[in-house]
């Protein structure tokens, strides 16, 4: 753990377990990344995947990430699952059950052989099997993609798990406490309107699993 890493706000809730960690990064599809453009912060959403000890974002090679990361600018890069809303019985303690993961570092442009087999890790992260079925991208479309790179060394996690924690005071005040569970949940898939007859869905997305 570094001074980047350090739970300061509820350290009870930090996590330095990497299988924990992992499957956060696993089960999420969409990080934000921070990066300074100037005197200010900016910060985007973004696909990503995660290979080993490495996250790859995905963006444009003209985005303000990919300009932050020629300039050497720091990024951190966050990953959030909500699952519940915490109804307390104060609005001071209702809160969120939630998983995240935080990223401190330095990112890296990929290039050439390097950057293809990302491209296609990213496609197979966010829908494994894919990438057999596709075409490659052009040398025009492998222009305009950039895939930055960043270690997985200053990592973090934070959990929160469980029902309110209300004070003594405000418990048999007739008030309703508990959680409302949220999921992600995907749907049947839905067929392009200049879909071919004939052709099925394929097994990968029917149903689609992460």
């Amino acid at each position: 753990m570094t001074d980047k890493t350090r739970i300061r706000r509820l350290p009870e809730r930090g996590v330095d377990d990497r299988i924990v960690i992992d499957a956060i990064l696993d089960e999420g599809i969409v990080c934000h990344a921070a990066y300074v453009l100037g005197d200010r912060p900016v910060v985007i959403p973004t696909l990503y995947a995660r290979d080993g000890d490495r996250l790859l974002l995905h963006g444009s090679t003209s985005s303000g990430l990919a300009k932050a990361v020629r300039r050497a600018s720091p990024l951190s890069v966050a990953i959030t699952l909500l699952d519940g809303i915490v109804i307390a019985r104060s609005g001071f303690h209702s809160s969120a059950n939630y998983r995240s993961a935080v990223i401190h570092g330095q990112g890296r442009l990929l290039d050439g052989e390097e950057k293809s087999r990302a491209l296609d890790m990213i496609v197979e992260f966010l829908i494994p099997g894919r990438s057999t079925d596709i075409r490659q991208p052009t040398e025009a479309e492998r222009r305009q993609t950039a895939i930055i790179e960043m270690d997985l060394t200053e990592v973090s996690a934070k959990v929160r798990t469980g029902g309110p924690k209300d004070d003594p005071e405000d418990l048999g005040t007739g008030v309703w406490a508990g959680v409302v569970p949220l999921r992600t949940v995907a749907g049947d898939p839905v067929p392009a309107v200049d879909l071919e007859d004939g052709v099925q869905v394929p097994g990968y997305l029917d149903p689609y699993l992460r």
